[in-house]
């Protein structure tokens, strides 16, 4: 069956909106058109033929297409039978700048790419937030992962990845998510006042830390939700207590973390009084 789903991420608390398309074609072909945006795409089944740049690019399950703004092009089923399924972002340019040095745009000389890491880290990604658009979490990763795009495969330069003072940041950082883990600040407000770029900021975190700041956060709501969860309360309560969108949320990170639902948790425990 086709279909196309569109999510809006948002890049932290009030900031900028970023789409997110799942789609599963069959027959459909695009007309074409263009984007203000970088156009990247992870092919996930079957085969799509795009006419870019005056030539046609073949995807195929892996590959990742990025289509550079303002450029036209079109879509569709590479052969008569397996169709095409493809997620795709739609980035504004300065998601690809912000780790780089020099002018201009980054420039993607074969808009065809196979880098399996990278593919896999949209993929997932992607999947992730269509299902959970969480700003901390989209404005932890999906920078990050564009920055890589753009260092691997552009014509950009990368910048210094050291970053002076990066446990003092880090431990900032931290220190205001947890403060504030029901509505946590963006990356790039805190990163405005620590006088580092956003790039920057997740950098020194990242080194100091091991994990993102999403995923700090994450792992802090956990252990707040155990205590609750000791204390006699629901999931479906603790859920929005302690900052998660909703019981799914809590849930998700409950098992990465502890490797248990909150459920089987909350009865484990109340069992031992």
């Amino acid at each position: 069956m086709e279909q196309a789903l569109w999510t809006r991420a948002r890049l932290g608390r009030g900031g900028s909106a970023l789409d997110l398309l799942t789609a599963r074609f069959d027959k459909h072909v695009y007309a074409p058109h263009a984007h203000d945006e970088y156009t990247i795409g992870v092919c996930v089944g079957g085969s799509e033929i795009i006419d870019y740049r005056g030539g046609h690019i073949r995807t195929g399950p892996g590959s990742i297409v990025v289509l550079a703004p303002g450029e036209m092009h079109t879509g569709g089923p590479g052969n008569a039978t397996d169709g095409y399924a493809y997620r795709a972002l739609y980035a504004e340019p300065g998601l690809l700048t912000d780790g780089t040095v020099g002018h201009g745009l980054p420039h993607f000389r074969e808009p065809l790419l196979h880098d399996a890491e990278l593919a896999a880290a949209l993929r997932i990604t992607h999947t992730e937030l269509a299902a959970c658009p969480d700003p901390l979490e989209a404005e932890s990763r999906l920078p990050w992962l564009l920055t890589a795009l753009a260092r691997r495969h552009s014509t950009a330069r990368a910048a210094s990845d050291t970053i002076a003072g990066a446990g003092h940041i880090a431990r900032a950082v931290r220190d205001r998510l947890a403060d504030e883990l029901l509505e946590p600040p963006s990356l790039s407000a805190l990163a405005t006042d620590l006088g580092l770029s956003r790039y920057q900021l997740l950098r020194a975190f990242r080194t100091a830390m091991g994990i993102p700041p999403y995923a700090w956060l994450a792992q802090h709501r956990v252990n707040r939700a155990r205590g609750l969860l000791e204390s006699g309360l629901r999931p479906a309560e603790v859920a929005t207590l302690v900052g998660f969108a909703d019981q799914a949320h809590l849930t998700r990170w409950f098992r990465r973390v502890l490797g248990v639902t909150p459920a089987a948790y909350r009865n484990s425990v109340q069992d031992a009084v």
